[in-house]
């Protein structure tokens, strides 16, 4: 099954998505750059902080947290620089940090050098110039995984929408490669099956074809802004994620398909060749 992921800082929220079968409780702490290139559009700058770090990891029982650190930077007038940062979010109990971003393999060898091994490592690779290195970039040692950031990526190439990335085989690309090196990896996010520009049911089906193993849980999911009622959050997630898990449990058998079908032609030609 996918590690589905949902981006909160509100404790009660991260306990009920858990509860719904949600792997990941993502928190958000990206802000510097991020809104020059997405001031003015449908985006959410989340700028969490370290505090919500270590609240939502005290509210949760098994669910992993999932910490967007901000890019490479040095201290700036009245924010820490990168390695007091991650050094704090460490400390306030993540279990895997996200480098966003970054354009240059110094940039991943700086973060993976103060990670350390102290945490899982996921790479947001989201910029034309990463997705150019990502040959470089996968000979670097203690990548753990990896996550194709399809919305700044299209913003980026001037695209109109970021599933254009998958049609044009951009996806494929990059996925090829980092399955090659036995990296974990997802791209993108998925509304409910039916909901989003375009419905959940045919990127989650997607994420199968291409070996996926995470995705984010997008706003449209459920915007918690505007649903506020707990008792109907807790029905959308237990909804929700139980139609995804349902469909994935389809999808898994279709890959299966063909590779049951030649195993079962193998055992057939050895019993046929051992009776002659």
């Amino acid at each position: 099954m996918l590690n589905l992921m949902y981006i909160t800082k509100r404790p009660e929220i991260a306990q009920i998505a858990e509860e719904a079968g949600v792997d990941w409780i993502f928190v958000d702490m990206e802000f510097i750059g991020k809104n020059s290139r997405q001031g003015g559009l449908d985006t959410v700058q989340n700028h969490h902080t370290v505090e919500d770090v270590a609240n939502v990891k005290a509210a949760v029982q098994k669910a992993k947290i999932l910490v967007r650190v901000n890019p490479i930077h040095e201290a700036l007038a009245d924010y820490p620089s990168s390695q007091d940062e991650i050094e704090s979010v460490i400390k306030a109990g993540a279990d895997i940090i996200m480098l966003p971003f970054f354009k240059k393999v110094t940039e991943v060898q700086r973060f993976l050098s103060i990670v350390d091994g102290r945490a899982k490592t996921c790479l947001l690779v989201e910029t034309p110039e990463a997705a150019l290195l990502i040959d470089e970039i996968l000979e670097l040692k203690g990548i753990d995984m990896i996550h194709l950031g399809l919305n700044d990526l299209h913003l980026a190439l001037g695209m109109k929408f970021m599933f254009e990335l998958l049609a044009d085989g951009t996806v494929d690309r990059l996925s090829s490669k980092i399955k090659a090196k036995g990296i974990p990896f997802g791209f993108g996010g998925i509304a409910t099956l039916t909901g989003g520009a375009m419905p959940g049911s045919m990127v989650l089906k997607e994420h199968y074809r291409l070996g996926s193993s995470m995705v984010i849980v997008s706003r449209s999911f459920c915007n918690t802004d505007i649903t506020t009622n707990l008792n109907e959050v807790r029905t959308i997630f237990n909804e929700s994620i139980a139609d995804i898990r349902r469909l994935e449990e389809e999808a898994q058998e279709a890959a299966t398909y063909f590779s049951n079908n030649r195993s079962a032609v193998i055992d057939s030609v050895n019993q046929i060749v051992e009776n002659k």
